[in-house]
């Protein structure tokens, strides 16, 4: 804002005294002094308000002026509520310096000019804020050469001071602020996307305020603004899908001049959404073609064929074939009328990522095809990271549940599930099938769990608990029941803790000393305990064929 404005503003009650020829100086904030010399507090441009108490006496008023006027300051206003008439002094020594002088009758507050000034100042910046973001938007739809969101949040952080970063629904970081300072920590993305998820599964409108640890946050969604998005009538069909802006600051009393800045700070992000999810068509009908071969049992000279070509594509500059993975993941809702193949194809897209991958999208070295409720992705790894058929890199199915379960869960609320089964690497197009069926298969696993978010690996598929999961459950209450329930009642009655005893015994392989040294007792007391469980069930447990049978009970109970 301009001097002038500040000047033809009755309510602040400003008087001139001096620098008439400078009132076209902008203000770019206010300062509130009495110090002597304030000049550290200082960078331009500010309203410098003072009460005079700094004057002690007309010698200190040239050294007081000096000081401002080097710092660049836009112009003094001095209170007259101490002194009465401002000093002959002051203003002689403002003229020297050229700095406009105004005087501040005694009934107004500086707290009420600062709060003018603020008010003005914000909503101007915010104004070139949103001049600048809007070039950008133009920018971007006619091409890359916007530079990302990350130049807008840069914007955000300089010019309106908000800190902002731009999450997945899991919570992976996709673009921040430089400056914003330290990057969010890992759990505070997934703690701030499962808030978010959670408050549009209840059909709220953003921005969703959230407190986490002391820090306040506002998260505004992105939507894709593509024809998909736009058709679509249930939010199921998108909120796994969605991206979020989270800025740190609370938008609840926020103009509402600021709150349209930020909405199209979020319809520019979403054009850079769609361009990815463009760039992705190739990776995807490459997923898609290998897939139907692999299905319809091709010839797998045919299928090698087109993995060479899909090779360059997924991992540009590697020259080699890969090895590869397959991921299986499926997504249902209750009712059935939501299809979940094209949101489990975006989470794999978004959760599927290599941490050794450079470039600005590391998402984009796997191929997602869909079909139905089911995704499937094609995970190529470099020959030498897979030397060991993936049991040391690759995709493993507990770091893909620890990465999503929490916000993903969220999502789901009471109405939704994911499962995802993960294969072992192949090493040719031979490989491929078995590695559709292993993965299929232990998706299945996942399925039989309790949880909305389960997932399964290649491992789990050579243990006898692969059988647990597909024992009716009727088979299963019964068998828990007859070796179970009497140790439960027991416990009961008598608080004589043998399940725990058992499972210990167990857990040790049988072994006295281990258990009793487990357990804090004396293997006399833990030889007491199993006999009373062998008393009650009529098992003995010095026979292979009983410990198994307990030990299933458990695993099933």
């Amino acid at each position: 804002m301009r001097l002038r404005a500040l000047l033809d503003t009755d309510a602040l009650g400003l008087r001139l005294l001096g620098g008439e020829d400078e009132l076209d100086r902008a203000v770019r904030g206010v300062m509130t002094t009495d110090l002597r010399d304030p000049s550290r507090y200082l960078s331009g441009g500010e309203l410098v308000l003072t009460g005079l108490a700094w004057r002690r006496d007309a010698s200190d008023t040239e050294p007081f002026v000096r000081l401002l006027a080097q710092a660049g300051v836009a112009a003094l206003a001095a209170g007259e509520a101490e002194l009465g008439d401002i000093p002959d002094d002051l203003v002689a020594a403002c003229v020297r310096h050229r700095l406009p002088l105004f005087a501040v009758h005694e009934s107004v507050a500086f707290a009420t000019i600062t709060e003018h000034v603020v008010r003005q100042v914000s909503g101007e910046r915010a104004g070139d804020l949103a001049a600048v973001v809007e070039r950008h938007r133009r920018m971007m739809t006619s091409g890359p050469a916007g530079g990302g969101p990350d130049v807008v949040l840069d914007l955000l952080g300089s010019d309106l001071d908000l800190r902002a970063w731009v999450l997945s629904p899991t919570g992976r970081l996709i673009a921040g602020s430089k400056v914003s300072g330290p990057a969010l920590p890992g759990d505070a993305c997934a703690r701030l996307a499962a808030e978010h998820l959670a408050a549009a599964r209840t059909g709220r409108r953003g921005p969703h305020r959230v407190l986490l640890d002391g820090s306040t946050f506002s998260l505004f969604p992105v939507r894709s603004s593509g024809r998909s998005a736009q058709g679509a009538r249930d939010v199921r069909e998108t909120v796994l899908s969605d991206w979020l802006l989270a800025v740190e600051a609370d938008a609840s009393d926020w103009q509402d001049e600021r709150l349209d800045l930020l909405q199209g700070v979020t319809q520019l992000i979403s054009v850079e959404r769609d361009r990815r999810d463009a760039a992705r068509t190739v990776r995807r009908r490459l997923a898609q073609e290998v897939l139907e071969l692999v299905q319809t049992g091709a010839a797998p000279a045919e299928i090698a064929a087109r993995l060479r070509v899909a090779a360059p594509v997924l991992l540009p500059g590697l020259g080699a074939a890969p090895h590869w993975q397959v991921v299986v993941a499926r997504v249902e809702w209750d009712g059935g009328e939501v299809e979940g193949g094209p949101v489990a194809q975006s989470l794999l897209e978004e959760i599927l990522v290599d941490p050794q991958a450079t470039g600005p999208e590391p998402s984009d070295r796997i191929a997602v095809a869909h079909t139905g409720d089911e995704a499937i992705a094609l995970v190529p790894l470099p020959a030498v990271a897979a030397e060991h058929d993936g049991s040391e890199s690759g995709v493993h199915a507990d770091a893909l549940l620890k990465a999503v379960r929490g916000p993903l869960s969220a999502g789901l609320n009471d109405d939704g599930r994911i499962t995802l089964g993960v294969s072992a690497a192949v090493h040719s197009a031979e490989g491929l099938r078995g590695a559709l069926e292993e993965a299929r298969h232990a998706r299945r696993v996942a399925a039989a769990r309790p949880g909305r978010v389960c997932a399964a690996g290649h491992q789990e598929l050579a243990s006898h608990v692969l059988l647990l999961p597909f024992v009716p459950d009727d088979v299963r209450r019964a068998f828990t029941a007859r070796l179970l329930d009497p140790l439960r009642d027991y416990d009961r009655r008598h608080r004589a803790e043998l399940i725990p005893t058992l499972e210990a015994f167990l857990d040790c392989d049988g072994s006295w000393t281990r258990c009793a040294t487990r357990l804090h007792l004396h293997v006399n007391t833990l030889r007491y305990r199993v006999g009373r469980i062998e008393q009650l069930t009529g098992r003995d447990l010095s026979r292979l064929e009983d410990k198994l049978d307990f030990f299933l009970a458990l695993r099933m109970s």
